[in-house]
């Protein structure tokens, strides 16, 4: 499961780095030419705008998780408490990946801009998955600083 999750987070990493920050129009995201410029285009910027703020994060937290395993892996006579604080750390990260991920699934799967007859359910969508996006990138920022201070330790 875990290396599909890698996976999955390297091919969207790979496609997401295909254009530059901020420029969504040439990727499709469900939309086309004519949606372009809709009424909720500019939420639709918004919300993944945060997104490719949040994306690059995903390397930390996976060069994180690699470190604290290390640490673990190589100190065998580690205190029990040391252990479970460093393996905290670990899980609170794949959680934060996590998180992201069925964040970018959602989004995958529900295609706002199309919605040309619902123009007001698809704005609330997008209002609310920017609320979201954004606690996300406050929970992978929480997570990645958490991880660090317990490195250092």
């Amino acid at each position: 499961m875990k290396s599909l999750q890698l996976a999955v987070l390297i091919f969207i990493a790979s496609f997401m780095g295909c254009t530059k920050p901020g420029d969504h129009s040439s990727m499709d995201h469900g939309t086309n030419p004519s949606q372009e410029e809709g009424p909720n285009q500019a939420l639709y910027d918004q919300m993944m705008n945060v997104h490719d703020q949040v994306m690059p994060e995903m390397d930390e937290i996976m060069r994180l998780k690699r470190e604290l395993q290390e640490k673990i892996k190589n100190s065998p006579d580690l205190v029990m408490e040391r252990k479970q604080q460093l393996e905290k750390a670990i899980s609170n990260l794949d959680s934060a990946s996590t998180v992201m991920m069925n964040w970018m699934h959602r989004i995958a799967e529900y295609n706002p801009m199309a919605d040309t007859i619902d123009q007001e359910n698809a704005r609330e969508f997008l209002e609310s998955e920017t609320e979201e996006i954004r606690k996300v990138k406050d929970f992978i920022a929480e997570s990645i600083e958490k991880a660090k201070e317990i490195s250092k330790q």
